[in-house]
């Protein structure tokens, strides 16, 4: 159980989104310097901590779509992972100037502006309590960046994955849309499938479900929620193997 159980190692991951402002795009470092001092503090507990990054605030390969489109959705992944490396300079930047030790690792080799991804060497960096930031999710195309987090969690031997979100954790439905919709404290994966509840991609909780690896969802919005996340304190939703039915 996450609850009342202080996280060592996590790996947190962000959607692009969470870099602008509500319905916009691009990058707005306002945006990105609220999510660094709440990591700052939490590195400050002691804990170890990678982060994913996505790029849907500036491309997403899917807008590319089209029965006539003159980009092929391969390139378009491609495209959509460059963004993610955009992404990971501007929150290293923002790291760093609060004074955060952190290293950009990339799934895409760009050795002018970031480090390849190696796990061994990723873990090495956590273990000196630097921050790495994992950009450019796996290196191939047709891959989400939350299952590029499910993935990275389980090679660093993450304790559990942190999916920061605009909501208070997982609903029946969208709660923007019906207010009577259901909030869940604790899921366990199989409802999750059965349910269709799409706050990651089908891959990426079968991959947390086959190695019970458990799953954080909760808003990064509310100040101080990261560190109370890793501190086990009773916020969002958690989803894992050991409870039978939703809650």
């Amino acid at each position: 159980m996450l609850e009342q159980s202080k996280l060592k190692r996590i790996v947190l991951k962000l959607s692009g989104e969470s870099f602008s402002p509500a319905g916009e795009r691009g990058i707005s470092m306002e945006e990105v310097h609220l999510i660094s001092r709440q990591i700052v503090n939490a590195t400050q507990s002691g804990c170890q901590i990678a982060i994913v990054i996505g790029g849907g605030n500036i491309l997403r390969g899917a807008q590319f779509k089209s029965k006539n489109g003159s980009i092929s959705e391969a390139t378009a992944h491609y495209m959509g992972m460059l963004a993610t490396v955009i992404n990971g300079l501007a929150l290293q930047d923002a790291l760093e100037t609060l004074g955060c030790e952190t290293r950009l690792m990339s799934a895409i080799h760009m050795d002018t502006v970031c480090e390849p991804y190696i796990r061994r060497r990723a873990r090495h960096h956590l273990k000196k309590n630097r921050v790495i930031i994992l950009a450019a999710g796996t290196g191939g195309p047709f891959v989400t960046t939350d299952t590029a987090a499910a993935l990275r969690a389980l090679e660093l031997g993450a304790d559990a994955l942190l999916k920061a979100t605009r909501v208070d954790g997982v609903y029946s439905e969208d709660p923007e849309l019906n207010p009577h919709a259901v909030f869940y404290r604790h899921l366990n994966y199989d409802f999750v499938l059965e349910k269709n509840l799409r706050f990651m991609d089908t891959t990426a909780i079968a991959q947390c479900m086959e190695h019970d690896m458990p799953i954080m969802i909760f808003n990064y919005q509310k100040e101080g929620n990261i560190q109370k996340a890793i501190d086990g304190e009773r916020i969002g939703t958690i989803v894992h193997s050991k409870t039978d039915n939703p809650s």
